[in-house]
Parts: C-alpha cells; sequence; structure tokens
C-alpha cells in the first residue's frame, strides 16, 4: 500500500522509465502466478495457435511481433518441448506450418486462468475506462499493424 507521501511523488519525466517498470512488474507477477517454465511470449504463441491453427513459422512472428531469429528459437523450444509441432506446408514446401499438440492445449487451459490473475492483479486499481484507456494509449506507442 502506498503513503500518501508516495503517491506525491512527481511522475517520470520518460514514457519509457515507466513502461520498462510496469514491464518488470509484469514480469515478477507472471513468475509469481504463472509459470517459471513459460513465458508470456510463449503463452501468446500458444493462445495464437488456438485462434489460428497451421499459420507459418513466418505469421506467427509477425504475430508475436517478434523478429525471425527470435521466434526461430522460440518455434524450436516450443518443439522441443512437446507444445507445439511442425507440419510440411501443403503449399509451399519450404516452410512449416504449426499446431498446438494435446500437451499444448492442456497447457494452454492450465495457463489461461492463471494469465487472468495476472491481468487483474495488474490493473486492481483501475477503473474500467482507466484501462481501456491504458490499453489506447500503450497501443498507440507501437508502431501501425501491417
Amino acid at each position: 500500500m502506498s503513503t500518501k507521501s508516495e503517491d506525491a511523488r512527481p511522475l517520470p519525466r520518460f514514457t519509457g522509465s515507466l513502461v520498462r517498470r510496469a514491464q518488470q512488474r509484469h514480469a515478477a507477477v507472471w513468475l509469481s502466478e504463472v509459470s517459471t517454465e513459460i513465458t508470456s511470449v510463449q503463452y501468446a504463441a500458444l493462445e495464437a495457435l488456438q485462434e489460428t491453427p497451421g499459420v507459418s513459422q513466418r505469421q506467427l512472428g509477425d504475430e508475436l511481433d517478434v523478429d525471425r531469429s527470435t521466434i526461430a528459437d522460440l518455434v524450436a523450444r516450443m518443439v522441443r518441448n512437446g507444445l507445439i509441432e511442425r507440419a510440411d506446408d501443403p503449399v509451399d514446401k519450404r516452410s512449416y506450418v504449426l499446431f498446438l499438440t494435446t500437451a499444448g492445449k492442456k497447457q494452454l487451459a492450465t495457463l489461461r486462468p492463471r494469465v487472468e490473475q495476472v491481468e487483474r492483479i495488474l490493473t486492481a486499481r483501475l477503473t474500467p475506462a482507466e484501462l481501456a484507456q491504458l490499453r489506447r494509449l500503450l497501443s498507440a506507442l507501437l508502431p501501425p499493424q501491417a
């Protein structure tokens, strides 16, 4: 609980400082509430593959907004851990398409309520209108999606 003097502190001068601190808080809450083994990016990949099974590695990387080497490492790790599987792309034999495994679907179902709890913890002090405004403003910081 913050004291009155803490609430009276001036806001940091740079937005990046607040974004970094918010991300650090998210990471700490994630580790305590969700998983020390599945990262938030891996969870996002599970959600994306649940929503759109059979996407290419490139499409998944675009969806998660990560570069080619990062998505390659992420997919390789998730395949090794039995969460997703690769199959030959029926359209482009040089590419793979990705699907959740049964274990990946089970992991997603287990983690989803925990991720929702992270959301509740992080936004507990915000009204619904403030939460909507925060999401709009954070989205405005990101480059437009192609």
